[in-house]
């Protein structure tokens, strides 16, 4: 199949990613005749619960099976869902689509136009070849530089995919400079770090879909305010530990067969140099990121919540003069993510109005609830449960949605913090070791510079890593800045 190609500011023709592979598209195939076959089957089959909470399970279990399945968009099943809980007569309209008027799905709309216009400004591509040149261009070097840049690149461009997408023509442009084929192991050491490394970040900091919708589940489900300061310094040291890990982890598994890149700096010098000198759009996206980087990270010290501060820089964005995006870059935006967290949110607020996660709380308290007093076990048992349902339930926001207003309830029977319940279950959301658990690592693995293996392999280690990181981090770290495991 001959592939579009894309040109860049690196002077270098990057082939686009792939299609689905066709594994996937039978996957979607099947899961188009399952979901509502499964539907029916929980609608008929004699359970003994109330019947509102059995009907309830069968419209979860279509969606479920979609969102595993992706025969439709993840945002259309959602979607699907609210329709189906008002339609059937198991909630009020107001309440299946009550997610929609919940701040979640607009603090993600206002980080989204924030990505947008980092982007489309250049502020972001402009910073990673700055960030590269000073780290430098040897291949230790661009190791730790895509590391470092993937951190930072994650306080301006919140979507993984959007980063990955943003970063990738540098990385191949790199690629090509050192003379090496796309299965070398410098290209698929470089590009399988970015691939995770851009999955892997949007958890730690309160910008990414998965990070800002846990922070609205939390809050429709407990009434607990999760401060952005209170995400980013929570994570922080596990972050700078992920750059020390995956450099550390890609220069073990892929030794370069070169070590230095001559011409690299000069390539990098031309890229910027085809740029030209800062524009003033470059300028003001930097200006509103900085603002809002300022309020969030002081949101502890004054009353402006960092959904507001997230919509409202994200609308500036928007407005002629103050703002970067213009009308066509405001077209491009797309609306799936917000229609998904806001469904998503809609189908959690029902099951918690009918009672639903009573019986389920009921009948996982016998064994779970005996390690939730100990942080220390209690993280484990979360951990490993969440990598084998995030395994089985490949989307992240499918599994947050589906899973943790159980936990949440179950924590607050049991006189947990929902907070930290609900940070380490994000966490493990990020433990994977196929393509398919995450559409950033699909998107990497099509670009065709690393195979499955080469993902299982990082995978393991990153997992098995982050995991350990996590414990001391929850058992040692938290309580010393007040995050502690026990409900205030």
């Amino acid at each position: 199949m001959e592939q579009a190609t894309l040109r860049t500011s690196t002077l270098t023709e990057v082939s686009a990613p792939a299609e689905m592979p066709k594994n996937l598209e039978a996957l979607a195939l099947s899961g188009a005749l399952l979901g509502p076959l499964a539907a029916l089957l929980v609608w008929l089959l004699p359970l003994g619960i109330d019947p509102t909470v059995q009907k309830a399970f069968a419209i979860v279990a279509f969606m479920v099976l979609y969102w595993i399945m992706e025969p439709v968009d993840h945002a259309v099943t959602a979607l699907i869902g609210c329709y189906l809980f008002w339609s059937l007569g198991l909630a009020k309209f107001s309440l299946a689509f009550s997610g929609f008027a919940s701040t979640t799905p607009w603090f993600l709309f206002g980080a989204i136009l924030m990505g947008e216009a980092a982007s489309h400004a250049g502020l972001a591509k402009r910073i990673g070849y700055m960030v590269i040149l000073k780290v430098g261009t040897s291949y230790p070097r661009l190791v730790l530089g895509i590391a470092v840049l993937s951190f930072l690149l994650t306080f301006l461009v919140p979507s993984g995919m959007a980063r990955l997408a943003l970063m990738a023509p540098m990385v191949v442009g790199l690629i090509d400079v050192f003379g090496l084929n796309k299965k070398s192991n410098v290209a698929r050491g470089l590009f399988i770090l970015l691939t995770a490394t851009s999955s892997l970040f949007e958890l730690m900091i309160m910008s990414g879909a998965s990070s800002i919708l846990t922070r609205g589940i939390i809050e429709e489900q407990t009434g607990v305010q999760v401060l952005w300061s209170q995400w980013f310094i929570a994570f922080l040291p596990v972050g700078l530990m992920t750059i020390f890990v995956c450099w550390v982890t890609v220069l073990w598994l892929y030794p370069g067969e070169k070590m230095e890149l001559p011409g690299g700096t000069k390539h990098l010098q031309d890229a910027l140099k085809q740029m030209g000198p800062w524009t003033v759009n470059e300028k003001k996206a930097l200006a509103w990121m900085v603002l809002a980087l300022a309020l969030w990270g002081t949101d502890f010290a004054h009353p402006i919540r960092p959904d507001v501060v997230g919509l409202g820089v994200g609308l500036l964005m928007t407005l002629p003069r103050l703002g970067v995006l213009d009308k066509k870059a405001i077209k491009q935006v797309s609306i799936l993510p917000i229609i998904f967290s806001a469904g998503a949110l809609s189908m959690g607020n029902v099951l918690f109005q009918i009672k639903a996660l009573d019986s389920l709380t009921a009948g996982a308290a016998g064994w779970i609830a005996p390690v939730l007093s100990n942080s220390f076990l209690a993280t484990i048992t979360l951990y490993l449960s969440g990598f084998v349902y995030h395994f089985l339930l490949s989307n992240r926001q499918s599994m947050l949605i589906t899973s943790l207003p159980f936990l949440l309830h179950l924590a607050r029977a049991h006189g947990c913090n929902p907070i930290a319940i609900g940070f380490v279950w994000t966490f493990a959301g990020g433990a994977a070791l196929f393509a398919y658990q995450s559409a950033i690592l699909v998107m990497g693995y099509s670009y065709g510079y690393f195979d499955a293996k080469d993902l299982l392999k990082v995978g393991a280690v990153l997992t098995i890593v982050e995991g350990i990181l996590l414990m001391f981090l929850v058992t040692l770290y938290w309580p010393l800045i007040g995050l502690s495991w026990a409900a205030q």
